[in-house]
């Protein structure tokens, strides 16, 4: 998994190209938490690049979503494929994440 990353003040833009499975939740995960040493606190993750997320990637959404929380801050995903938006319906965690199509349309609704 590659994964770049852009700063806008307290709001961090991830970028994610691969899948993030069991193999790259490690990586995912340290990226984030590099981040929020870097005091961090809102994240859109820019899924158009990835495949495939497993329970494991998906638990890793979840953690960044109550790391975001603890700080009072929010995660956005964005552009997510057709099979992403459905792993997230059949996982009921459609619910819990705010999708939008474009990474700018994310970071526009959390500088609102």
């Amino acid at each position: 998994m590659k994964i770049t990353t852009k700063e806008h003040n307290e709001l961090m833009v991830l970028s994610l190209r691969g899948e993030l499975t069991l193999d790259e939740v490690d990586q995912f995960r340290k990226a984030v938490v590099d981040r929020l040493h870097d005091k961090a606190r809102d994240f859109v993750l820019d899924l158009s690049q990835v495949q495939f997320i497993d329970s494991l990637g998906l638990e890793s959404l979840v953690w960044l979503q109550d790391q975001c929380l603890e700080r009072l801050g929010q995660i956005r995903l964005a552009g997510c494929s057709d099979n992403i938006k459905t792993i997230l319906r059949i996982t009921r965690l459609d619910d819990r994440f705010e999708v939008h199509e474009h990474a700018d349309d994310a970071i526009r609704s959390l500088q609102a």
